[in-house]
């Protein structure tokens, strides 16, 4: 069985010192998993990333109650370079790529922590363009010049130049074409089976997912509304009604729907 490689226990997260974004987050995330977190716009999949990888402070963010341990050690205070050092990488959402630099360029940026050799790093990068030959046509074209999907592929290749234990995914499918996105999650699952590299990712395509997590964390207004084995949850009726677009009428949230289906089933 796997171990427990991140547990989150009980966060809350406040911004500003006023706004509550997460009310009592709990999750866990095997070591070699992939996790999803899923949810609509606000929901707090970002905010529950930037606490793992803590990015939380230049946001003016910070974790008020509850804990974070990476392999059992408490990690809320440590810097986002030590986050690195332990082997934790975030891909922010929105493609971050360098625009001036070339895609090579870019993604020798995500070594420049590493300390084991100009060979072993020439390694990693061969190993990045055999997952993602498309950045090998492009190694000296200017990451401006190029798609969306490839800059997303630049954004990622650059994470795993770092040799990731984790890598925490922020909306990679977002902007894409549907066949990107397709091809984007192939490589995250290949990365994951060859790799063993542990995902955490945040994504509103809950359908595409489900296809490819272990387990998902569906949240809403900053708190997890349920939780499961991704294959459970594809096949829950409220989740296909609320989430994959299967079933009919006006529903407010999907608490609403929840809760409305569980006082059916104690009055039953």
């Amino acid at each position: 069985m796997s171990s427990v490689l991140l547990n989150v226990n009980g966060i809350e997260v406040i911004y500003n010192h006023v706004i509550l974004v997460l009310k009592g987050v709990s999750l866990q995330v095997s070591e070699g998993g992939i996790v999803a977190l899923l949810g609509g716009n606000g929901a707090g999949k970002t905010t529950t990333l930037r606490a793992v990888s803590n990015l939380l402070a230049g946001e003016r963010g910070e974790v008020t109650k509850g804990s974070i341990e990476l392999r059992g050690e408490r990690i809320e205070k440590l810097s986002t370079a030590q986050m690195v050092d332990r082997g934790v990488i975030q891909v922010m959402e929105g493609r971050h790529c360098f625009a001036h630099l070339t895609i090579e360029e870019n993604l020798l940026t995500g070594a420049y922590t590493r300390r084991d050799g100009k060979g072993a790093i020439g390694t990693t990068l061969e190993k990045v363009y055999n997952y993602f030959p498309r950045l090998k046509q492009r190694r000296s074209s200017q990451a401006a010049y190029t798609s969306g999907g490839e800059q997303q592929m630049c954004a990622i290749g650059r994470a795993l130049m770092a040799n990731p234990k984790m890598v925490l995914l922020d909306e990679p499918s977002m902007g894409l074409a549907p066949q990107i996105v397709e091809e984007v999650f192939e490589i995250v699952r290949d990365l994951n089976t060859k790799e063993r590299v542990t995902f955490l990712l945040a994504e509103q395509n809950t359908n595409m997912a489900l296809r490819y997590a272990d387990v998902g964390y569906i949240l809403e207004n900053g708190r997890v509304v349920m939780d499961g084995k991704a294959s459970d949850l594809r096949e829950n009726e409220d989740v296909k009604e609320f989430y994959l677009g299967m079933g009919g009428g006006d529903r407010k949230s999907f608490r609403d729907v929840k809760s409305y289906k569980r006082r059916k089933r104690w009055l039953a």
